[in-house]
């Protein structure tokens, strides 16, 4: 069955309470459905900007995009969680994935493990996440239940098995940073067969996750390749024709922007779309076509 479209916004700059608050109700009044911060250093604050960004709006959900495991002590987190869910009123979604910048974690003096430890954290982490909010006798007493919903990020099959486990939506990266910087972009099959892995180990789930992919570039443009010239020199190995073929590569007019994404929730399953922070206003237009479809 097809999930109806949901769009959130990934807020990166900090600033201060006034200029948070007022980006929050913009970006609710564009039609937002999540309000998202993400988990890196000289980025927003995760828990206090989402408590603050549901002071200052009515509808939109708040979450975290995602936060980086290797940050966080599982009980630690716990309770952060079950706290914010309580002062935002159950509006809470926590999205959480296993962290891949390294000079993040030394300049915070915390140890970077290799992959397998970082996936293995994550598995540590989320499995007491649901254990202790599942938890009637908990507290801080969380709103929502059985527990807060939980998106999980990443693509590779340690972490995609995980999240057949446990989350309620699956974040795929679409694209990752490489050693020397660039961008390692997935395309459409390769995802495809991202998303084929992840419902391979899903197939026993009483109920199908939402799945959600994270738009790199947008632009509404009559100029498709003038707007993605940019992104070469992040992938030279790829074409100007293949980088707008990419799945994270949004641009054009509203209309072919709008075809292409009902294309790819109809592939993919892509039905919870993200963007980030510059791309907010942009998007908005391509929200509108799109809202309630």
């Amino acid at each position: 069955m097809t999930r109806p479209f949901r769009f959130g916004v990934n807020l990166m700059v900090p600033t201060d309470g006034a200029g948070w608050r007022a980006r929050c109700r913009r970006a609710e009044q564009l039609g937002y459905d999540v309000i998202l911060v993400p988990d890196h250093l000289d980025m927003p604050a995760p828990f206090p900007s989402l408590v603050a960004a549901a002071e200052a709006t009515e509808r939109p959900r708040v979450g975290a995009f995602v936060l980086n495991a290797g940050f966080w002590n599982p009980t630690l987190l716990a309770r952060e969680t079950a706290g914010t869910d309580a002062l935002t009123s159950g509006r809470l979604e926590l999205g959480i994935g296993a962290g891949y910048v390294r000079a993040e974690h030394e300049r915070a003096g915390i140890p970077f493990l290799t992959p397998g430890g970082r996936v293995d954290h994550l598995r540590r982490t989320v499995q007491e996440l649901d254990r202790a909010l599942r938890d009637e006798a908990y507290l801080p007493a969380p709103v929502q239940r059985p527990r807060v919903p939980l998106l999980i990020g990443g693509n590779g099959d340690r972490v995609l098995r995980l999240a057949a486990e446990y989350a309620d939506t699956v974040a795929f990266t679409g694209a990752a940073g490489g050693k020397d910087g660039a961008l390692s972009a997935l395309t459409a099959d390769q995802l495809e067969a991202r998303v084929d892995a992840y419902r391979g180990f899903a197939a026993r789930r009483e109920s199908p996750a939402e799945l959600n992919l994270l738009l790199q570039l947008v632009a509404v443009t009559g100029d498709r390749r003038s707007a993605a010239r940019p992104l070469l020199q992040h992938m030279p190995h790829l074409s100007e024709d293949e980088v707008l073929e990419l799945p994270i590569v949004a641009v054009g007019t509203v209309r072919r922007i709008a075809e292409q994404l009902r294309e790819q929730r109809e592939r993919f399953g892509f039905s919870y779309l993200t963007v980030l922070e510059p791309a907010m206003e942009a998007f908005a237009p391509v929200l509108e076509e799109l809202a309630g479809t």
